[in-house]
């Protein structure tokens, strides 16, 4: 795999599916890894159940809690005097955000709607910013964030986290072009979109309580060319590659992690 040994990596959302995978694989690489969650028991869990616990820290934190991420950052900095990867997990639907299909689009909660623009979108900004200016000042580092297939195109029901993961790839990019021109070429800032992968978050969306798939789950694999939903651990390599100096000439793209979906027209 991609050289990662003693590199620190911040996982923010690591006590998620996705987040302590990738937390997992990095502590097996030899990466100093920081878990960061908002659910203290499932932090707790999830720290107990990895190996190598001397490399690896975990923090009940809210990404959208500026003081709290500073904190955080302090407190890594005293125990490994650096930070080299930061990735941001953080994120996610909620189920009173979405235009179902007994609704419009004016039905929306606009409330919820914001909850979900917050999260995916400033819960991405504002751990950059406070992690990332510790990478881009030591002039060697990586941001890795997460995107979405519904970028690509619309998806119908999730219009805000539509939105969020579309804001993420732009900042993705921004971002890029900020640290590549003024802490220069060894700060870089990806992307992955993960395709469709059954998780906590859709399970009820795509799998039927007699465990079939719904016709959500028939439209999902009719468009994904590999006729198949990913597995969670498929997404790890392409995140220690993307942490790893066999990517140092890759800056600003998305990643798609999808068995072909985003590029297969359905025809």
């Amino acid at each position: 795999m991609f050289e990662v040994k003693d590199k620190v990596i911040v996982i923010t959302g690591g006590t998620g599916v996705l987040g302590s995978s990738i937390a997992k694989s990095l502590i097996c690489a030899g990466a100093k890894v920081v878990i960061i969650g908002r659910n203290p028991d499932k932090l707790n869990s999830i720290t107990k159940s990895l190996e190598n616990k001397e490399n690896l820290i975990g923090f009940c934190c809210d990404v959208l809690d500026e003081g709290k991420l500073c904190e955080v950052r302090d407190q890594i900095l005293k125990k490994w005097d650096s930070i080299h990867v930061l990735i941001n997990v953080a994120g996610g639907n909620m189920p009173r955000a979405n235009v179902n299909d007994e609704q419009t689009v004016f039905d929306v909660n606009i409330d919820e709607h914001k909850k979900v623009i917050g999260l995916n979108l400033d819960g991405t900004i504002i751990p950059s910013i406070i992690f990332g200016k510790v990478i881009a000042e030591s002039g060697d580092g990586s941001i890795i964030n997460i995107s979405s297939m519904a970028t690509y195109s619309a998806i119908t029901r999730v219009m805000g986290y539509s939105v969020a993961k579309t804001g993420v790839n732009n900042f993705t990019q921004w971002m890029a072009m900020e640290m590549a021109l003024k802490f220069g070429d060894r700060v870089r800032v990806n992307a992955i979109a993960p395709g469709f992968f059954i998780g906590e978050q859709n399970r009820n969306v795509l799998i039927n309580p007699d465990g079939s798939y719904t016709e959500r789950s028939k439209k999902v694999l009719a468009r994904t060319p590999m006729k198949r939903f990913g597995n969670i651990n498929e997404l790890n390599g392409a995140v220690q590659f993307l942490c790893s100096d066999a990517a140092s000439f890759i800056t600003g793209v998305i990643l798609p992690v999808d068995g072909g979906f985003s590029s297969f027209s359905g025809v």
